[in-house]
């Protein structure tokens, strides 16, 4: 546990120090530019400095170590600094704001697919030789070659344009009030279905085939041998099969999970949703540096954190990983 933790916190700090580093040496220097501009408004050097430091993190004067202990020191206290493009704001209240829009599509959309995909992989699998496999193994093939923005535009010209049935953008319908109550709950849950729906087919190929492949593989394992001469009843070597060609995607749904957060760009963009993928994108554009690198070091510490996590479950599921060896 502790190793995990080490190393995750060692990534975070060099994720930290590249945003750092960029934010310092990209042209122009902004937070130099930003440094001059406000005394040139009129303000002293030394209330330019610190509404710099607000802004950015750091000191704009200062040696290169000076100002990159100030940002560290930053970090440590969860002080991102402050948005350029919403001024007055702090770039922690919107990262958290944002969140909360990309958590629930991309945990729903990924642990239904990853059901479907696990389900379905088991019976292409069995069924293999069978029309039932190959369609299952088609179907599979064929989403996980499609890029996850054409699912989503795809998904939004049929269901949104052709037979307009589901809301084309937005969180929510603003006519409703925010809060506990049917009307604002159900606009929530009419409006996630599409971004859901295109999380869930942008995975469920990769988990399928991933699912199909590992029962393939399990079914030629000595103990389900052994166990199909023995007698044992046909619904618990189906658990048997299922149980250790599972363990491996446990691994791979954390992780992708954590990757998800930094790759809903596309799909938030498609469905205007406020989430973090579109507070990057946005960041980009404004030139909002410092919105930027706090965004970007969140979905790093998502990622890092899903990382820890496949690691201790993994080790949690699987006897043999505890026990150091193979059972």
């Amino acid at each position: 546990m502790a190793g995990h933790v080490a190393r995750g916190l060692a990534m975070i700090w060099v994720v930290a120090t590249i945003s750092f580093v960029i934010i310092r040496e990209i042209p122009g220097d902004p937070v130099k530019g930003q440094y001059e501009s406000l005394i040139q408004k009129g303000m002293s050097p030394e209330q330019a400095e610190r509404a710099t430091a607000v802004l950015y993190g750091f000191l704009p004067t200062g040696s290169l170590w000076e100002q990159y202990t100030g940002y560290i020191n930053s970090l440590l206290h969860l002080d991102l600094g402050r948005s350029l493009s919403t001024p007055g704001v702090e770039v922690t209240t919107l990262i958290g704001s944002a969140a909360r829009w990309t958590v629930l599509p991309v945990l729903a959309g990924t642990l239904l697919s990853f059901l479907l995909g696990v389900i379905m992989g088991v019976y292409a699998a069995i069924k293999r030789s069978g029309r039932l496999g190959d369609v299952l193994a088609l179907s599979g093939s064929l989403l996980h070659g499609v890029p996850v923005y054409v699912i989503g535009l795809l998904l939004t010209a049929i269901f949104a344009t052709l037979w307009p049935i589901m809301p084309s953008g937005g969180p929510v319908d603003v006519e409703h009030v925010p809060g506990l109550n049917p009307g604002y709950l159900g606009s929530l849950a009419h409006h996630a279905v599409l971004p859901v729906v295109t999380y869930t087919l942008a995975s469920y190929g990769g988990w399928i085939l991933a699912m199909k492949s590992n029962v393939v593989a399990v079914l030629g394992d000595d103990f389900i041998l052994a166990a199909e001469l023995r007698g044992l009843k046909r619904g618990i070597v189906f658990r048997y099969i299922a149980r250790n060609a599972i363990l491996p995607l446990f691994t791979v749904l954390a992780l992708s999970i954590g990757m998800l957060f930094g790759g809903s760009i596309f799909i938030e963009q498609i469905f205007n949703y406020p989430g973090l993928g579109l507070l990057l994108v946005g960041s980009i554009s404004s030139r909002d540096y410092a919105l930027m690198g706090g965004t970007f070091l969140v979905i790093t510490i998502g990622i890092v954190v899903a990382n820890i996590v496949a690691d201790l479950l993994y080790t949690a599921i699987d006897p043999r990983v505890r026990s150091g060896g193979a059972a």
